[in-house]
């Protein structure tokens, strides 16, 4: 695996080692799109192709993203209408 790659999965995922962050693609790329830097984002788009981001945020977990990061991103990409941001679902008898 590419030693920038493993960094950025170890800055950005700092309770994870950098494997287990880079197992879950969609979860890795939605971590670089709300909190990785310009070069953060360069670097996974050397490393990811175009559907791979949309597929994130199309299977993007509960509570990553930003309200401002979501909306970007989303216009970035062309996935227009933006959708409401994903919430947690909580069982009903708690």
């Amino acid at each position: 695996m590419d030693n920038a790659l493993l960094a950025l999965a170890r800055r950005l995922f700092w309770w994870k080692t950098p494997e287990e962050a880079l197992s879950n693609q969609n979860r890795f790329l939605a971590q670089v799109m709300t909190y990785g830097t310009w070069r953060d984002i360069q670097e996974a788009r050397r490393h990811f192709a175009e559907t791979a981001f949309r597929e994130a945020l199309q299977d993007a977990p509960a509570g990553v993203f930003d309200k401002r990061s979501w909306t970007y991103w989303h216009h970035a990409l062309h996935l227009t209408p933006v959708p409401p941001l994903p919430q947690r679902k909580l069982p009903d008898d708690l």
